[in-house]
């Protein structure tokens, strides 16, 4: 068994795929899930989708198993290479283990599975970049009303919740002068966008709260007061009140400075994802914690992420969806790997989630 998906899972990372460029991935995963016996298909928006039939039981309700496609950067050119047990990228790139030794791992049990109810499978596209995948997944091509994510690093907790996002893309219009000869004929649209911003409060508000301002652009020469800026912001919490209260309080701060320095403006301000919180005694939770006990972790912890994963969509689309672990360590970063017995021990907590969707 360890073979081939070790082979499999290094075969699937040498396929470029970083966001946005996952059509050959998807495309090598379409066939090999029709080689699995899947009914395949893409949806519009380019996500692929699988059902298998039940194995070993009858009458069982569908689950659903989703796993994202796509890599971060630097993605492109990845040469695995197996050293003492873990596997690592030779050069200045990810591994891709994040996600694609949950992928390996999933098709592994799929493959050696002894029972397991109807299955459906959404692999997505564009995890990375804001979830738009599963954003624009097609829900009518899916029936299953409870499943796991296979997309957790660490195999001894279970993320049950995620938090509620508001975002903010602000456009700031002044007027152009002569910041030497005449700089009183305009309005400074940087000036604005400093006002406003001083008036935010950023970084960990408290522990399940944060506040941020990521991009900000504006000008072009040093001698110019300048007429446009824009910027990028947001913030989140765990509790949906609070987020919601804290972006109210964020337009207002901003919207009073930028009246203040005469610019005119636009604020758009979205709500994309409301906090989900699945509970500790849930079908998902409870079958998790009772798989993750098979391969030694006892007491699986449900723990709260103030990041996103596919489950945020899933959850609040009213698919339970629990997230659990696939091995990977440090993702996101040229140093990622996974540990061989990591991933066979995953196999075997996903046999168990079979069995006991099965039972």
């Amino acid at each position: 068994m360890s073979d081939r998906m070790i082979n499999h899972f290094m075969e699937m990372v040498k396929i470029d795929s970083e966001s946005g460029n996952e059509a050959n991935f998807i495309n090598y995963l379409k066939k090999q899930f029709h080689d699995l016996g899947a009914e395949v298909q893409k949806d519009s928006y380019g996500n692929l989708i699988s059902k298998l039939p039940a194995k070993g039981c009858e009458g069982k309700e569908p689950i659903l198993l989703s796993c994202h496609a796509d890599t971060v950067k630097p993605g492109v050119g990845i040469e695995p290479q197996l050293l003492e047990g873990v596997i690592t990228s030779k050069g200045d790139t990810i591994l891709a283990a994040d996600d694609k030794a949950g992928i390996a791992e999933m098709i592994e049990a799929i493959k050696t599975a002894t029972i397991y109810p109807p299955l459906e499978i959404a692999i997505t596209r564009q995890e990375e970049v804001g979830l738009l995948g599963v954003k624009n997944l097609d829900f009518s091509l899916i029936s299953a009303q409870k499943g796991f994510l296979l997309d957790n690093d660490t195999l001894d907790t279970i993320i049950v919740g995620g938090p509620s996002y508001f975002t903010f893309d602000v456009e700031l219009k002044g007027k152009a002068a002569h910041a030497g000869m005449e700089p009183e004929k305009g309005i400074n649209a940087i000036e604005a966008a400093a006002k406003g911003i001083a008036k935010l409060k950023l970084g960990r508000l408290d522990s399940n709260t944060t506040a941020n301002v990521g991009v900000i652009k504006g000008g072009m020469i040093r001698n110019g007061v300048p007429d446009s800026c824009n910027f990028l912001a947001e913030c989140r919490s765990l509790i949906h009140e609070k987020a919601k209260k804290l972006a109210d309080e964020m337009y207002a701060a901003m919207e009073v400075e930028f009246k203040s320095v005469g610019v005119e403006y636009e604020i758009n301000m979205n709500n994309p994802f409301k906090a989900v919180n699945i509970p500790e005694d849930s079908w998902t939770v409870m079958t998790s914690k009772k798989a993750l006990a098979t391969i030694g972790v006892e007491d699986a912890k449900p723990v709260f992420m103030t990041g996103f994963t596919d489950a945020s969509v899933y959850n609040n689309m009213g698919i339970e969806m629990a997230v659990v672990g696939i091995g990977a360590k440090l993702e996101h970063s040229t140093d990622e790997h996974i540990y061989v017995e990591d991933m066979k021990r995953a196999v075997k907590m996903i046999h168990e989630l079979f069995r006991l969707s099965a039972e």
